[in-house]
């Protein structure tokens, strides 16, 4: 019987504390704005979500059927794959305001969000240098 106690003050705790902490606010946008966003994100991913799922697990039986069929061509069973299970999974409320795009068909890996491949965007990754006496020497 005591730990049930213990247990509703620690989750009365937990609740104070998110109803104490400052939320992210902005002050172009009323609250019952965001909220409604919130609400239509989640009911539209209720829906988008399972179709998503069910393409992707379709475009990887597609895909496992295309390599066979094309004599062995892994480029064509990538190409079917990434654009099946690749993009958006869930609806968010910048989908909903136009900010960001939904992504139902995914691209490629090496292509970036701006249309270029990761090695003509200036990206340049760190050197991979050890020094023989480990890290930190």
């Amino acid at each position: 019987m005591q730990s049930f106690g213990r247990r509703n003050l620690v989750l009365i705790g937990c609740a104070l504390a998110l109803a104490a902490s400052p939320g992210i606010a902005r002050a172009e946008e009323p609250t019952y704005e965001n909220a409604g966003l919130g609400a239509a994100s989640a009911l539209s991913s209720l829906i988008y979500g399972p179709v998503k799922v069910a393409m992707a697990v379709t475009g990887l039986v597609v895909g496992g059927l295309a390599y066979p069929l094309s004599g062995g061509d892994s480029d064509i069973t990538m190409k079917v794959i990434n654009r099946s299970v690749r993009g958006d999974y869930v609806v968010t409320p910048a989908n909903l305001r136009g900010e960001q795009p939904l992504e139902v068909f995914g691209s490629a890996p090496e292509e970036t969000a701006y249309g270029q491949a990761p090695e003509e965007s200036g990206y340049q990754s760190p050197p991979a240098e050890v020094s023989a006496g480990g890290f930190g020497s």
